[in-house]
């Protein structure tokens, strides 16, 4: 069975009407601000993982240098599933949390042997080291999949823009199905999921999006 979204406990219908309005904005503001990142320039759903791995609990900044070695030095699924451990370890130097190298290494030897990367949510879901979020973000950026990529980020605008006060980290309220939905973007292949995006500098006084926006229309 296929594990439940994350979303928001207390999602009525007036505010899923509110969230419907979020992608045009959202998109608008994205195609206008969004940082020139290597991975965002790419659908190759080997270089849009290596990166999501890599981005987990790291800035994009130290990221940059870390993946043109590593696609330099691995440049397919095949070079990776094939690599020295110590080789692959010592390029991996630095960046930390030392499992997600091995548990990339894993899934290498996996889809290597499978021939090509599964290209659904639950296929990628089965691979070492890949989580909800991170197979959903590959669905979406690789395959042009409708997965929304839904983390505490995302969480805490919904809460936000819904007047919902459930608390993110509470499980019941991670485990209810909702706010990933209508965070899809209609699925457009945009490159627009919380580790991809970035704004070349803060707008805190022009939000895109206000609490209440969708109601005031």
């Amino acid at each position: 069975m296929r594990p439940e979204k994350r979303g928001i406990m207390c999602m009525r219908h007036e505010e899923n009407i509110t969230l419907a309005f979020l992608p045009e904005p959202l998109l608008a503001w994205y195609h206008e601000n969004a940082r020139d990142l290597p991975w965002r320039k790419t659908e190759d759903p080997y270089c849009i993982w290596v990166s999501e791995i890599m981005l987990q609990q790291t800035r994009v900044a130290a990221v940059l240098g870390y993946y043109a070695r590593f696609l330099e030095a691995f440049p397919s699924v095949e070079a990776l599933a094939s690599a020295p451990e110590d080789r692959l370890m010592k390029l991996w130097e630095g960046l930390g949390y030392y499992s997600r190298a091995k548990n990339l290494q894993k899934a290498a030897r996996i889809v290597a042997e499978m021939g090509a990367f599964p290209d659904t949510y639950e296929g990628l879901l089965a691979l070492p080291g890949i989580g909800d979020y991170t197979a959903s973000a590959i669905a979406s950026a690789a395959f042009g999949r409708r997965e929304a990529a839904v983390d505490g980020n995302v969480l805490r605008v919904v809460t936000r823009l819904t007047d919902c006060h459930d608390d993110i980290l509470d499980p019941r309220t991670k485990s209810r199905p909702g706010a990933a939905a209508t965070c899809n973007a209609r699925g457009e292949r945009t490159g627009f999921q919380p580790s991809y995006h970035g704004a070349r500098g803060p707008q805190c006084a022009r939000p895109t999006v206000r609490p209440g926006a969708a109601n005031a229309r």
